[in-house]
């Protein structure tokens, strides 16, 4: 292995510790790199469809990942639900196919034109542009990511939104749907270069093992540094995810600057808390 791709593994076993230790996390971050040429795949990949004879969901791909570790290279010809296959640009669905006809009639909307509408403007990357995608442990990948999917349960979700505000100076902006969760989870923020909440869709819970009280925080590869930062600041500010108690004490200690406020508010102050 050479000196640049021993820096990257070093730098992505790095970020996943942290993201471990701050967040206490149940799972593993997913690392995805989207994938033009087939030699960019690493051996180590498996593709369901070459090695194992079989197909499979985006979404079971990510549970492969995340839960045990796996790498895996999703193909068009592995891939088993509609939805990457549209998303990921690997087959024509455009207005005026017969698959576009179709599809748009099952994804929750019940007048036609509207839902016609909806589709039209479904989140797609360009057809034909990639191959694949390689979905990898952060802790063991071997490249840079494009994007980090971080499955996490709501009060993490909410310290990594934290950390993405205490960096940007801005709150998350997403659009929540019931289904279609790869679509919004991976591509949305690999054409918008943003950070985004998604909730795992039905089939995802189903046969992507997604837990009930998971959410997935989307982050591009080259925020990822960024969204550690404002977790570790935050943390060392004392509002760290291992740092919140549950408590019901009344005149309960604050913050420094609260007191500082009620003072110029001329209200009455307590006691500074230790954190």
């Amino acid at each position: 292995m050479n000196g640049d791709c021993m820096n990257t593994s070093e730098k992505n076993l790095t970020s996943s510790r942290e993201l471990h230790d701050m967040l206490l996390l149940r799972y593993e971050p997913i690392a995805i790199k989207m994938i033009k040429d087939e030699k960019d795949v690493p051996e180590t990949a498996i593709n369901p469809r070459r090695d194992m004879g079989k197909h499979m969901a985006l979404c079971q791909a990510y549970a492969l990942t995340r839960r045990n570790r796996k790498t895996i290279y999703m193909d068009k010809a592995s891939e088993w639900c509609w939805c990457p296959m549209v998303c990921m640009g690997y087959v024509e669905a455009s207005p005026g196919t017969p698959s576009f006809d179709m599809l748009s009639r099952f994804i929750g909307i019940g007048d036609k034109a509207a839902a016609e509408k909806f589709f039209a403007e479904f989140p797609r990357l360009p057809q034909g542009k990639y191959k694949g995608l390689v979905t990898a442990p952060l802790c063991s990948c071997p490249f840079e990511p494009d994007l980090v999917l971080i499955y996490a349960n709501p009060a993490q979700t909410r310290m990594l939104i934290g950390g993405i505000k205490q960096q940007t100076g801005k709150l998350v902006e997403t659009k929540l749907d019931i289904i279609d969760s790869c679509a919004y989870s991976t591509v949305t923020p690999l054409l918008t270069g943003q950070y985004r909440v998604t909730f795992p869709d039905p089939g995802e819970y189903e046969r992507g093992l997604a837990d009930e009280d998971e959410v997935i925080l989307s982050a591009p590869g080259h925020r990822l540094d960024e969204l550690i930062t404002g977790l570790r600041n935050n943390n060392n500010f004392g509002l760290g995810y291992k740092l919140l108690n549950k408590e019901m004490e009344l005149d309960f200690k604050r913050p420094p600057f609260y007191n500082d406020l009620f003072e110029m508010w001329g209200c009455d102050k307590g006691e500074d808390w230790t954190k």
